[in-house]
């Protein structure tokens, strides 16, 4: 498929399914969420009979505006949970979690089948192993505290995710680059870390801050071993200003904070993949350019050749020479 066929503009068809698609997700969402929060203000009824007023109504709001408390309140929910617990482990956990998808994917390419066949079956097994199963393993079998269990087990888990997603990318570089480095006296090794890993990890960059963002609610199962994370002290933070059970408004804002968070870093993975795409646009206009050929057009117009304009028209409107058609 030649790269003006992947450039050509949607047909009305395809557009008007496209928008009565989109009409229809959205309706979806929102009659769901409408209905969600309905349910949470009606009555519920105990296994005793007893009626009780609905989770949206029994929560208490004042608290996050009281003068008294809302400063300790959202410190501890600020600063202890979300920096002090989530980020500070999710932060750690990201980098390890890079570091070892280099070595992963470097095992996983590796020539000799003793480095590249052990690499591979841990890879599989990190990959199919659930990361609160791992986060058990590491904390009860080498009797570690909650801190090193967490970060450990969310680096393994995500740095074999981040090493398989390397090794596809050096997979797809055209194999001419590694045979031009080696022709010019590069070892494989210098190949690997100044010619593939860096043209791989550009082009998975979207995708490894995707995985990133996963990283970053995974954290939330931490709650299980006991690590102070955001989850996990909004409940401690309910139990001491809350009424129990009915207190939703800490889940509620809870909620509000991981999706603040993770949406930022979901928009830093849009404008990544967008700057890749128009980085990789404009060198290919430069090198039509620099072939004398018409520049590729932006996606979402349709090329027009201009050398059609000239059909129809004197020779002296145009400036162009007829062609001798021996007529």
């Amino acid at each position: 498929m030649s790269a003006s066929v992947l450039y050509d503009a949607p047909g009305p068809k395809t557009r008007r399914t496209s928008n009565i698609i989109s009409a229809i997700v959205t309706a979806a969402v929102v009659i769901l969420l409408g209905w969600f929060i309905f349910a949470l203000g009606q009555p519920r009824t105990t296994a005793n009979g007893a009626e009780l007023v609905g989770l949206w109504d029994a929560s208490r709001w004042d608290i996050f505006f009281d003068p008294d408390d809302a400063g300790e309140l959202w410190e501890g929910l600020l600063w202890r949970g979300l920096v002090l617990g989530t980020l500070r482990a999710a932060g750690l956990a990201a980098v390890l979690a890079l570091i070892l998808g280099f070595l992963f994917a470097l095992g996983r390419m590796a020539r000799h089948a003793w480095i590249r066949i052990p690499v591979t079956i841990v890879l599989e097994f990190f990959r199919g192993m659930p990361v609160l199963l791992m986060m058990l393993f590491i904390m009860l079998g080498l009797s570690v505290g909650a801190y090193p269990a967490v970060v450990g087990a969310l680096a393994i888990y995500n740095g074999a995710i981040i090493g398989e997603a390397l090794r596809s990318g050096v997979a797809a570089l055209p194999r001419g680059q590694a045979e031009a480095s080696l022709s010019l006296g590069m070892t494989r090794m210098q190949t690997r870390f100044l010619i593939e890993f860096p043209q791989a990890f550009r082009q998975m960059l979207p995708i490894i801050v995707a995985q990133l963002v996963v990283l970053l609610k995974d954290t939330s199962l931490a709650y299980i071993v006991a690590y102070p994370e955001l989850l996990r002290t909004s409940t401690t933070m309910k139990d001491y200003y809350g009424s129990g059970n009915y207190s939703f408004s800490f889940f509620f804002v809870t909620l509000v904070i991981y999706l603040a968070v993770n949406l930022t870093l979901s928009w830093i993975a849009r404008r990544l993949a967008r700057n890749r795409s128009g980085q990789a646009v404009g060198a290919r206009r430069r090198g039509n350019k620099s072939r004398g050929a018409a520049p590729t057009p932006p996606p979402g117009q349709i090329g027009v050749d201009t050398s059609l304009l000239s059909i129809g028209q004197p020779d002296g409107m145009t400036g162009r020479s007829r062609p001798d058609t021996g007529k």
